[in-house]
């Protein structure tokens, strides 16, 4: 199972959690874990790279942690977007994905 944590500082996203397999299909073939992976990265790489702001970002396999050094009104959106995409996922592919919500940013 993919389990999904969003860090949160009230109404503010301040990062996430990415651990797991999502175990629907083989390694290579398994569109739960690709669809997961692939709304991560768009979304970590669109608040560093074309937003322009700085994380704290750890990537290994079948894991990734994303979190906002600061300014994270300016994130917002994309955070938001991402947690939305991956709760959608989440209801349609309920034994493979959780998704959850933490009180806790540790960079802002």
């Amino acid at each position: 199972m993919i389990e999904v944590r969003f860090f949160t500082d009230g109404n503010l996203i301040c990062g996430f959690e990415m651990s797991g397999h999502s175990g629907y299909a083989d390694e290579g073939s398994d569109i739960v874990c690709a669809s997961v992976s692939s709304a991560a990265y768009m979304a970590a790489n669109t608040v560093t790279e074309i937003i322009g702001l700085d994380a704290d970002i750890q990537v290994d396999t079948g894991y990734m942690n994303f979190q906002l050094r600061k300014e994270l009104p300016k994130a917002q959106q994309v955070l938001k977007a991402l947690r939305l995409h991956i709760e959608a996922l989440a209801q349609d592919y309920s034994d493979y994905i959780k998704v959850t919500s933490l009180r806790r940013c540790q960079n802002a």
